[in-house]
């Protein structure tokens, strides 16, 4: 899906943070951006409903290694939480060329991603898609909290096969946020590089 612009000489490439309300998606983007040479990013935009939750996307332009004297460059989204902004979700994974799925760690929040990770795969079923054939990656997040079910339960939950690249989080301190970009970020470029033979 990635947009090829010739006159720039660029690829660009989408990379959606995917997960249930309040598991770190934006706290995710905003490190990545605050720790992000001001040269190699664009502005960050954020849309907020009244309740201060993220409704649309932010948006981080990355430059990252080239493909055939193209420059990659990767645009991140992220998605709203809430169940109610599905047709938000949905018009944010058109043309997703990779996926993080952010889990939250809590306890009472195990459920909420079982759910968010069947609507990711429903919401790309409906544009023809399949999680199983598209790049993406899993972050725990809040491994720092207390109530953090164990990793062997997530993925036992979540990645089954353990064929998913996986990574332990607490973006609130950074931790675990630029691995995860970093693994799926290579995962699209060789996907790219694929496509280019």
């Amino acid at each position: 899906m990635a947009f090829i612009n010739y006159s720039a000489r660029e690829i660009n490439c989408k990379l959606v943070y995917y997960g249930p309300g309040l598991c770190g998606k934006t706290t995710n983007l905003k490190v990545i951006y605050e720790k992000t040479a001001e040269g190699a990013k664009g502005k960050m935009i954020s849309l907020a409903t009244e309740t201060e939750r993220t409704l649309f996307f932010d948006f981080l332009p990355l430059a990252l290694g080239e493909i055939r004297g193209f420059k990659t460059r990767f645009h991140l989204y992220t998605v709203p939480g809430q169940v109610f902004y599905d047709a938000s979700r949905k018009l944010i994974l058109k043309g997703v060329d990779g996926v993080v799925f952010v889990a939250d760690s809590q306890e009472e929040r195990f459920e909420a991603n079982l759910e968010s990770l069947e609507n990711l795969q429903q919401n790309l079923r409906e544009q023809g898609l399949e999680l199983s054939k598209i790049p993406w990656v899993l972050q725990y997040n809040k491994r720092d909290l207390p109530n953090a079910v164990s990793v062997e339960e997530m993925r036992k939950a979540l990645n089954p096969t353990g064929e998913i690249p996986e990574f332990e989080a607490a973006a609130m301190s950074g931790k675990g946020v630029f691995e995860t970009l970093k693994a799926l970020a290579k995962l699209v470029l060789l996907e790219l590089r694929k496509g280019s033979k």
